[in-house]
């Protein structure tokens, strides 16, 4: 297995992102924030070294880890009983979250320290999962999560805040030091809680056209509304809708990008 031959530990492959937490007191603080009670329904993505997957699992009794690296594969088994983990071999990006909850109804916990190469499209993903999920912890970059909590009319609101908070409450716990890791990244994260909006809360008739809304509102961020969108509306229409056409999409709700998506036929 790929472990140094100095240390005894295992080597961090940069292609999977790896960074692994190693700082006992932020390990109980997020387990604290997480709050897993005995018996509940929760997977772990990216499990690593298994820093949180030892508390989860004396707390839980039995979790489920997603991993894709063979070597930490082979030490989760050697440290863990099929009784208490259950470990699922893969990408992340193409599990299916919904194959976990045997019933129609939002019971998965999902936690995992998120690669940042892949973060993105892995919040994507577990947004098409939310009406099962009943919440996320995750730790991601800090700037990541400062986008994925922004408000309109702030730097960092985009794309990434309008997608997610269509389905989710989000909510900035604490930040993480690099030195938290091994090896340490460049860049400070964070902890951030996920919670699946109440159904209907925002509902777009055609989820494929809000997302291309939303998409073409901040693909060029200096773009007014009137430009950004023409391939939609034209000035006159926004108008209509109650939408100053020379407005840049930073300035709209998630409400207000249902309403214009919802008028486009």
């Amino acid at each position: 297995m790929n472990f140094s031959a100095r240390t005894g530990t295992h080597v961090a492959r940069r292609r999977f992102g790896q960074n692994f937490l190693t700082a006992s007191g932020i390990v109980g603080r997020i387990v604290e924030a997480i709050a897993p009670r005995q018996g509940e329904n929760m997977v772990e993505i990216g499990p690593g070294l298994g820093a949180l997957t030892q508390p989860l699992i004396e707390r839980l009794g039995h979790l489920h880890v997603i991993e894709i690296d063979r070597d930490l594969i082979a030490r989760l088994r050697e440290r863990f009983t099929p009784e208490c983990l259950t470990i699922h071999e893969g990408d992340a990006l193409e599990f299916d979250f919904g194959a976990l909850c045997a019933e129609e109804t939002s019971s998965l916990r999902v936690v995992g320290n998120l690669p940042y190469n892949i973060s993105t499209p892995l919040l994507f993903h577990l947004a098409g999962f939310a009406p099962r999920l009943r919440d996320g912890h995750f730790m991601l970059q800090k700037e990541v999560v400062m986008r994925m909590v922004a408000t309109p009319g702030t730097a960092e609101y985009g794309r990434l805040s309008v997608m997610l908070q269509y389905r989710f409450h989000m909510k900035r716990l604490f930040d993480v030091p690099p030195g938290a890791f091994r090896p340490a990244p460049k860049v400070t994260s964070s902890i951030v809680c996920m919670t699946p909006l109440p159904a209907g809360t925002y509902k777009a008739h055609d989820e494929t056209r809000f997302a291309c809304i939303v998409a073409a509102a901040f693909a060029q961020r200096r773009k007014t509304l009137k430009n950004a969108l023409r391939d939609f509306f034209d000035g006159s229409a926004l108008e209509t809708l109650g939408f100053d056409p020379n407005l840049r999409g930073e300035r709209l709700s998630v409400a207000d990008f249902v309403a214009i998506a919802n008028a486009c036929q």
